[in-house]
């Protein structure tokens, strides 16, 4: 094996990717080398390349944190296993993780914002909180696809058992692309009725092809007469008129206020995209309702599991949903993610060794 890896960098603000080749790096006793398999494209990726959030690690960079591949040197524990990375590595000993909030361990390493992340042929990474794939998975999935495992899927997963969703509650989601998607379906394996909102017919078509109960286009709609299709549609599906379960995925200041609009009594509105903008709405609505707004931050590891447990039994299906480019490419497929011109998951996938 050649001991030279290969890496598209980030080098300043919306500036072009740039090819770089380096040697392997050396590894502590805790970290191990990971051949790359396939490596998602995320709105947080697009948030530090254009719209200027600063990463914890100064340029140059190579970004990428959904990431999957193989282990060919560290640990022999590890040695030649196939791995999903946690988009979060936690310590795994402070308060936090102690508590069992690992996802917001503070001394956590983010890959593409810590350290050099997956759009690359190799990555160092730490081996404690790694995922290791069953082959009842890898005989459904090349390794290249299960990357999505790493944010797309685990982030939602995380979400939906914090907002406490039970069988036969009202799941409201608000932006169905690459993450809420996986939402919108999570939630109706977990037996939800499920609602998904979107400006796109594509995508909802998407949703309601795959088992979502109901889908509902809101562009040029006003938030009121949305309010009121949505009443409409849970009455409906015979679903309660209290305790809705409102996610917004959209990552937008429309989403956003649109979501807490939304509230009902004893509702709970969990904020999983992200924007920079700030939206125009009134907290008092919490303490009327009885609400609860809540936020996530990625996935704890311990939950990965049985997220891939999902996936092995067949109750999650992921191929629908994404789509592969080489990993050469990702200067266009940022220019295209950046436009919207995809309604999949990107996954770039390195090309040349």
């Amino acid at each position: 094996m050649s001991n030279k890896m290969y890496s598209w960098q980030m080098t300043e603000l919306k500036s072009p990717f740039s090819l770089q080749e380096s040697s392997f790096p050396e590894l502590q006793n805790d970290e191990v080398l990971v051949k790359i398999a396939g490596c998602g494209v995320c709105h947080t990726d697009l948030s530090f390349w254009h719209f200027g959030v600063k990463t914890k690690k100064e340029l140059p960079l190579t970004l990428g944190h959904e990431i999957s591949g193989k282990v060919v040197e560290g640990s022999q524990d590890w040695l030649g296993k196939k791995v999903i990375i946690p988009a979060v590595l936690p310590c795994g000993e402070c308060e936090l993780c102690k508590k069992g909030r690992s996802n917001m361990c503070q001394n956590q390493l983010m890959p593409g914002n810590d350290f050099h992340g997956g759009f690359a042929s190799h990555i160092k990474v730490p081996s404690k909180f790694l995922c290791s794939v069953p082959e009842s998975v890898l005989d459904k999935y090349p390794l290249k696809k299960l990357s999505v495992v790493a944010d797309a899927i685990s982030t939602p997963y995380q979400v939906l058992k914090k907002s406490e969703l039970e069988n036969g509650d009202f799941a409201i989601v608000i932006g169905v692309g690459g993450i809420g998607i996986y939402a919108a379906l999570i939630a109706k394996i977990m037996g939800a009725k499920v609602l998904a909102i979107d400006i796109d017919d594509e995508k909802l078509e998407m949703a309601k092809s795959s088992g979502v109960d109901a889908v509902l286009n809101v562009k040029d709609t006003d938030i009121r007469t949305t309010k009121g299709n949505v009443r409409e549609i849970a009455k409906g599906l015979g679903v309660s008129r209290y305790g809705w379960k409102i996610f917004e995925i959209s990552g937008t200041k429309a989403g956003q206020e649109l979501a807490f609009n939304l509230l009902t009594f004893t509702s709970t509105l969990s904020i999983v995209g992200f924007t920079m903008d700030k939206p125009d709405v009134r907290l008092s609505n919490l303490m009327a309702f009885d609400a609860k707004l809540i936020g996530t931050w990625g996935c704890k590891p311990e939950l990965y599991p049985e997220v891939v447990n999902l996936i092995a039994t067949e109750k999650l299906k992921i191929e629908p949903f994404i789509e592969l480019f080489p990993l050469s490419q990702i200067n266009e497929v940022f220019k295209n993610t950046l436009e919207h011109k995809y309604k999949k998951r990107s996954i770039l996938v390195p090309d040349f060794d």
